[in-house]
């Protein structure tokens, strides 16, 4: 797990790997602005990232966070470049560990059967096309749709738990982390009597691609991911012989079909990665669904009075107050951002926050309007050939999610002073904790 950011995903040594270490770095960009203490994990950041945004965007544009040890770049028309440039500005290392793992880490993944391949978010062009042929299927407006019983009946259940339970409640366990898990695990085609036992593998999986943590933390989420990818590799091997309605059938199927297109492996390795991404940033996006609309009485108000708002209130909450507020690139060559030439190998910090709210593309972009008429302008799942394949997933359910609220529980609210807390990681934004009353 040594390769440089000079190595691509495409390594003689260890080809498209899922999670590699990339320890060397260029020198900074001649003449870029320097940042000596900024980073995505200051506690003043992560409470509230907008404001600190927004200044490092009007002050600096593009700079060099020296503590992250990356470029950090603000403003949407460079980030739109970037992602569109997908030859230049590579993505191989979006599933990477942010800063060097602990030895006892690296042990515990260097076990020979852990081998997930990139596939998606993180493979390169012409491979990620050619995958995405068949991953891009099994999220069709059918499919998703399939769900929405589902996705009805258990939001039901945890509501009728929650109503039965004392008011105020936490949300996020009573509700926001539970039904996007589950909902993502029935897609996959996961049984529901592992549904407690693979939410525990889940749990800290940020910690390790996004976040730092103490070598005794990693060595447990390094166990966790093994663990994970040992149970997706029989899982997969399993529905070989036992198709059904799910997206693991469909995968087997597709590889069956077109095994030069889709290898065993890779589906393996779908199935691995998307358990994992598929509800994270979707628990976030609820609850600060919420955050955004339960502060506001008189929003609220109209949200349960007129369920056909929810489409753009959900848009504008991934705009105003997003659950994924970065994404990262590594240069494959020599390039220009900003005006700076910026060598082969930069990682670079692709800042949402700041772009979000820029007030060239938004009428006052600090205030929450779902009445906004642009509000899915926003960039919060990317751009061009790696645009988020779940972002229409995400949307629906967390539409739907917001409708059974509404009008199940219209007297909902926020407890009064609280101070949610937010998981120390560059890229996902959502609270730990959120406390609720009716």
């Amino acid at each position: 797990m040594q390769d440089t950011p000079q190595q691509s995903a495409a390594s003689e040594e260890v080809p498209n790997k899922y999670h590699q270490e990339r320890l060397e770095q260029p020198e900074p960009p001649s003449g870029c602005p320097m940042h000596a203490t900024w980073s995505p994990l200051n506690k003043d950041y992560l409470d509230d990232p907008y404001p600190i945004a927004n200044a490092l965007r009007e002050e600096y544009g593009v700079f060099y966070a020296e503590e992250l040890g990356y470029l950090v770049v603000t403003e949407m028309a460079d980030l739109e470049a970037i992602f569109t440039d997908h030859e230049t500005f590579a993505s191989v290392n979006v599933q990477d560990p942010v800063f060097p793992l602990a030895p006892e880490a690296q042990a515990i993944l260097a076990a020979p059967d852990f081998n997930p391949v990139a596939v998606m978010s993180n493979r390169p062009e012409p491979d990620h096309g050619r995958i995405r042929v068949h991953t891009r299927q099994g999220f069709s407006n059918k499919r998703i749709k399939t769900l929405e019983p589902y996705i009805r009946r258990r939001g039901n259940e945890l509501i009728d738990a929650m109503l039965a339970g004392k008011s105020p409640t936490e949300f996020v366990q009573a509700f926001a982390f539970p039904l996007p898990g589950e909902t993502v695990f029935r897609f996959i085609g996961f049984p529901e009597s592992d549904d407690e036992m693979l939410k525990n593998w889940c749990g800290d999986r940020k910690a390790f691609s996004w976040g730092r943590t103490t070598p005794e933390a990693q060595a447990e989420i390094a166990t966790h991911m093994l663990a994970y990818w040992r149970y997706c590799r029989n899982f997969t091997a399993s529905k070989r012989d036992n198709r059904s309605d799910d997206f693991a059938s469909e995968l087997i199927t597709a590889h069956e079909e077109n095994p030069q297109d889709l290898t065993y492996q890779e589906v393996e390795s779908v199935i691995y990665g998307l358990s994992f991404a598929g509800h994270e940033a979707v628990t976030a996006l609820i609850c600060n669904t919420l955050q955004c609309l339960l502060s506001r009485r008189g929003v609220w108000a109209e949200i349960c009075a007129d369920a056909s708002l929810i489409p753009n209130a959900v848009e504008e909450v991934l705009r105003y107050n997003s659950s994924q507020v970065s994404w990262r690139r590594l240069t494959t060559k020599d390039t220009t951002i900003g005006g700076y030439d910026v060598p082969a190998g930069t990682a670079i910090f692709m800042n949402f926050a700041s772009a979000n709210r820029q007030p060239d593309i938004w009428d006052n972009p600090n205030e929450f309007d779902i009445h906004r008429p642009n509000a899915n302008h926003h960039i919060s799942f990317g751009k061009g050939v790696h645009y988020c394949l779940g972002a229409k997933f995400a949307k629906f359910e967390t539409q739907i999610v917001t409708e059974l609220l509404a009008d199940r529980i219209p007297t909902l609210r926020l407890v009064e002073d609280q101070h949610p807390d937010y998981f120390p990681n560059i890229t996902f934004r959502g609270p730990t904790t959120l406390q609720v009353a009716w």
